[in-house]
């Protein structure tokens, strides 16, 4: 059993240290997408993984094992890992499931606290300008989202400038690309080997959106101006609201003045067939730990009938 438990944690930990790479030649609408569900997937395999392990530990304590009429002796026979280890792994996948819990709270809550800050603002459909002579933008989400600018940044950018920096915001309310940072960085807050994952994905959604304000404005040039200027011009977002200045600027502003990521197949399909191998060993991990439980159930049943 303690190899079937080690291929899949192996197999999704080079998936996660492999992605950012395979990202950068997927256009950032694929890698976004990508990205996202590697790190669910990863920190999910990671958690079921401990749990699976921490779960024979448990399973070993005489109380559990008299409700689940099961012999504990067997199943420690069973068990990949000595006693201490189980319950090490037990404890960590759910400390790893609390700090992903409060790391989501915590968010929308902050979240939750801009949008009440700005409902009493004047808005012209779905733009909030607010009268602060320091330049900055930002998305900011809802039901309607807004997008929030400064009377500052309006000065400091061009009319078609402008148009372009709106495009960009907007991209974000439209795509909902602030629940895709919500789960990057929950993720991250609970299994630090995520974290360069997550500033993929942060950069990816990032450039998603600087395509689709090219897309709205039909000028590759003028939205690498218009991010420039604005991340010359403007203070650093909030770290929870997507934002035309946020992420490595001068890598978004070479990605706009080259011609556009081709959608290539060979990327996603590695990543694909690294989730699908994942998926697959870990259904197998579940059975066998599954099966022992099995094995020391019929142990007690064969012990009581002889």
């Amino acid at each position: 059993m303690g190899l079937t438990l080690c291929v899949p944690a192996l197999v999704v930990t080079i998936l996660v240290l492999a992605a950012p790479a395979a990202a950068r030649g997927m256009p950032p609408r694929t890698a976004s997408w990508v990205l996202a569900t590697v790190a669910v997937l990863g920190a999910g395999t990671w958690l079921t993984v401990l749990a699976m392990l921490g779960v024979t530990r448990v399973g070993e304590i005489p109380e559990i094992a008299e409700l689940g009429r099961w012999s504990p002796h067997v199943l420690a026979a069973h068990s990949p890992v000595h006693g201490p280890v189980a319950g090490l792994c037990a404890l960590a996948a759910a400390t790893g499931l609390l700090v992903t819990v409060f790391a989501v709270w915590r968010r929308v809550a902050v979240l939750a606290g801009a949008r009440r800050e700005c409902r009493g603002l004047p808005s012209t459909g779905d733009l909030v300008v607010l009268d602060d002579p320091v330049p900055t933008a930002y998305a900011l989400p809802g039901s309607p989202g807004r997008v929030v600018v400064s009377a500052g940044m309006l000065r400091a950018l061009r009319p078609g400038e402008r148009r372009a920096l709106l495009a960009h915001e907007r991209a974000h309310l439209a795509h909902r690309h602030h629940l895709f940072l919500l789960t990057f960085h929950a993720l991250a807050a609970a299994n630090p080997l995520l974290r360069p994952l997550a500033r993929a994905g942060a950069f990816a959604l990032e450039r998603w959106a600087d395509e689709d304000a090219v897309t709205a404005v039909r000028d590759r040039s003028l939205v690498a101006r218009a991010i420039a200027r604005a991340a010359l011009a403007g203070t650093s977002p909030p770290s929870w609201a997507p934002a035309a200045t946020g992420g490595p600027v001068p890598q978004r502003v070479s990605a706009l003045l080259a011609p556009p990521v081709p959608a290539r197949r060979a990327p996603v399909a590695a990543c694909t067939a690294l989730m699908v191998v994942c998926c697959v060993s870990l259904a197998l991990a579940a059975h066998h730990v599954d099966a022992a439980f099995d094995a020391a159930a019929f142990h007690r049943v064969g012990a009581h009938s002889s």
